[in-house]
């Protein structure tokens, strides 16, 4: 039998299409340097840590608008948030293997850096999760190891019977740093054969 029983996913950029190209698509939107949000990200640290205090909750996406807003060269920052994520939807064939994993038996978890509150389709989560950890309503982030002990304490399972799928390199050494096994997503046709072996149920 596979050591890993629980599958733990993130949300932006593994259940939805690729999070950096809405970015950019934003930036053009506004005539901006395509790159200008994610170069502002890369290069201030101040920006990072802002960015810090809206996944944790600490902030609300408007004082986050206010302050990112001004520094890539924005004129109005009303909707900053949900027009940054408009070029951002579902992964059909992500969704599907989650909702097909969770109906063969396997526990199922989100573990998702948040950017406020609505890019959840709140309504989907019973038929695809058995637990949710959302950095806003807990209070940790990725990487931090705290957040994906919750993920795991969610599905009722430890970390090392987890494997966890995310976009970031540096979120899955955070998975690996506490036993899960990590799988770094770059797309369905990479990522549902790993789960597959790693698994062993049948995604597609």
């Amino acid at each position: 039998m596979s050591a890993q029983r629980a599958l733990l996913v993130d949300f932006g950029g593994v259940l939805t299409t690729n999070v950096f190209r809405s970015f950019r698509e934003f930036c053009e939107r506004e005539g901006l340097d395509p790159n200008a949000f994610l170069d502002l990200f890369r290069s201030d640290e101040e920006a990072r840590r802002d960015l810090r205090l809206l996944e944790t909750g600490k902030i609300d996406e408007e004082e986050f608008a206010s302050t990112i807003g001004p520094k890539i060269g924005l004129d109005r920052t009303e909707g900053f948030i949900d027009r940054l994520f408009a070029g951002m939807t579902p992964d059909g064939e992500m969704v599907a293997a989650v909702k097909r994993a969770k109906a063969l038996g396997v526990p199922t978890g989100l573990v998702s850096n948040s950017m406020g509150a609505g890019r959840y389709d709140r309504d989907s989560f019973p038929e695809m999760f058995d637990g949710v950890v959302i950095s806003g309503e807990v209070g940790f982030h990725k990487p931090q190891p705290e957040i994906y002990r919750l993920g795991a304490e969610s599905v009722g399972l430890d970390p090392t019977e987890c494997v966890f799928v995310d976009d970031l390199r540096e979120n899955c050494d955070g998975a690996e740093a506490v036993g899960m096994t990590a799988v770094l997503h770059r797309g369905a046709d990479t990522t549902l054969p790993a789960l597959e072996r790693l698994l062993g149920v049948s995604l597609s």
